[in-house]
């Protein structure tokens, strides 16, 4: 009788059910391996605070005002992957007219020269500077707001006059925080030119 309830009892269970069993199992086994330090958890990962400087490149913004939108020194809000993140400072910004490359009529050291485009007199690429006081240092690179930023994340900056679309161009360690990571050691800025010893 017992055998026959068994039987009876498997044909009844279901295969969804088996997976929400399985799936319930496998997520107490990955939290108790969590909680007891048996998996590495993203805060163990974390090798120094920095403040982090990076670039975005903003193509193409019409622009028909005597002003540029993003000065340094101001503070713009910051979209990243169409999730809303912080208002970042504005470390630097520069903008200049897209240009187009002609021949060179005379011919000389150069073939060719490179001309505003007149025919997009309003048409602007920009790049922006910004800051990151207390970015995360990891093996995997700069995390900030939970993202890593690297080039080509897509970003979006945002004031009371402007909402421009760019993409991260260029990521620096300024400044280690040598208060909280005494012992840390900083590695180079591969990316920094030694000045010192141009020319």
């Amino acid at each position: 009788m017992n055998m026959e309830k068994l039987k009876d009892l498997l044909k009844e269970i279901k295969p969804a059910d088996i997976i929400i069993v399985l799936g319930i199992v496998i997520a107490m086994l990955v939290g108790m391996l969590t909680f007891y330090h048996f998996r590495g958890t993203a805060d163990k990962k974390i090798e120094a605070t920095a403040t982090l400087g990076f670039q975005v490149f903003i193509r193409g913004v019409t622009l028909t005002g005597n002003e540029v939108p993003i000065k340094a020194g101001d503070e713009t809000f910051i979209t990243i992957r169409n999730v809303p993140y912080t208002n970042l400072k504005v470390l630097d910004t520069k903008i200049d007219t897209k240009k187009i490359v002609v021949p060179n009529p005379r011919r000389g050291k150069d073939d060719f020269l490179v001309i505003d485009d007149s025919s997009q007199a309003f048409l602007y690429d920009m790049i922006v500077t910004l800051v990151v006081n207390d970015a995360k240092i990891t093996k995997d690179g700069a995390v900030a707001g939970g993202n890593k930023i690297k080039i080509g994340l897509p970003v979006t900056l945002e004031g009371a006059s402007y909402k421009l679309n760019g993409t991260v161009s260029d990521v620096r360690i300024l400044q280690p925080d040598t208060e909280n990571n005494k012992q840390q050691e900083v590695k180079p800025d591969v990316n920094k030119q030694d000045t010192d010893n141009v020319g």
